[in-house]
């Protein structure tokens, strides 16, 4: 079992337990684990070495693989044991309930501020989840200084505010266009990384790739999608499908395009189909056939990454994170949505329900 939340860390645990544990060990440690001592080793599958983890056997059916927390070594490693003959079991649902916190806590607030930590992916999400008790308290003194029409301002930019909800929960930003554009390039830099496959042969992702991606402390789920073109292969072409249903359920789209040749038909209906995506001309270190004066696009050049800071800033402005101040009240759950729309239709001190 996985005993860390799925967030960005540094450290995942996974807790192996039953008459299995000692027979995993010895095939694939590469050191000996006496009970009640951390022994710092590699992890193997086989030839591939998978991690080098601290191992802590707590007794003969019990021991805790200390990993790092890359979601790649994660699941490799499940995927090992699995094969090994255990069983996994899933980790509490996020966030967490009531049940699993300090049953002395009697302010929901702090409540779901606790049971919501797990989902902070980031510094900024968990600084931003931390203030605000201390930001409520703040609107609330505020609201009894002003008068009606400033409650309702104050009120109704809190109740319009979704950072701290797409800090929770990342929104979904898929990444699309014509094949060996440099798509994958692009999301290797946003993923600050290598994480996609790359290579100068058109058609190179057959499938969509999605992680989390750390955009200027704006989490976000980054699809790399396959390229889209008229393809008569059927795997390309379930692949191009898949890659419209990306796009389609997500977010954000970012289309891109590439400066070294003129649109084709595919490219112009992807700027048709997609009208509110962010647009971006990349190798533009090449000579550019495009008019920018009509597409008005993001300029790039992946390979070098020239041009990607502005990028992250457009992503995060488009979900109101650019320049977020973590000390503003946020709304976070159904429970404080509607609390804040009682108060914006009528008695303020509702906010005390908080």
């Amino acid at each position: 079992m996985r005993l860390t939340p799925p967030a960005a860390a540094a450290i995942a645990v996974v807790r192996l337990t039953g008459p299995l544990v000692r027979p995993f060990l010895r095939d694939h440690f590469n050191h000996p684990t006496p009970i009640g001592r951390p022994i710092h080793g590699q992890l193997h599958d086989h030839e591939t070495i998978l991690d080098d983890p601290v191992v802590l056997l707590v007794n003969d059916q019990l021991a805790d693989l200390n990993l790092h927390g890359g979601s790649w070594i994660i699941h490799r490693i499940l995927e090992l044991t699995k094969r090994f003959g255990f069983d996994p079991i899933d980790p509490p649902h996020l966030p967490l309930p009531d049940g699993m916190l300090d049953e002395d806590q009697d302010q929901p607030l702090l409540r779901e501020v606790e049971s919501h930590l797990p989902l902070a992916k980031s510094e900024l999400g968990l600084r931003t989840l931390l203030a605000q008790p201390r930001a409520w308290r703040h609107l609330q003194q505020t609201l009894l200084h002003q008068s009606p029409e400033q409650q309702k301002t104050s009120l109704r930019n809190c109740l319009d505010d979704p950072a701290l909800r797409d800090l929770l929960y990342p929104p979904t930003v898929a990444i699309i266009g014509a094949p060996n554009v440099g798509k994958s390039t692009l999301a290797n830099q946003l993923f600050s990384r290598k994480r996609s496959i790359t290579a100068d042969l058109p058609g190179t992702t057959r499938d969509w790739v999605g992680e989390i991606a750390d955009i200027n402390g704006l989490p976000v789920l980054l699809i790399d999608t396959a390229g889209i073109h008229r393809a008569p292969d059927p795997l390309e072409r379930a692949a191009i499908d898949q890659s419209h249903h990306q796009a389609r359920s997500a977010d954000l789209v970012l289309i891109v395009l590439c400066a070294n040749h003129p649109p084709d038909d595919h490219e112009r209906q992807l700027l048709t189909q997609y009208p509110r995506a962010l647009r971006i001309l990349n190798q533009c270190d090449l000579p550019n056939t495009w008019d920018p004066t009509v597409l008005h696009p993001l300029r790039t050049i992946a390979t070098t990454g020239a041009g990607i800071d502005p990028l992250r800033r457009q992503i995060t402005s488009h979900f109101h994170c650019d320049e977020l101040d973590p000390t503003r009240p946020r709304h976070w759950t159904e429970r404080q949505r509607q609390i804040l729309r009682r108060a914006l239709d009528g008695d303020p001190h509702t906010l005390a329900d908080l």
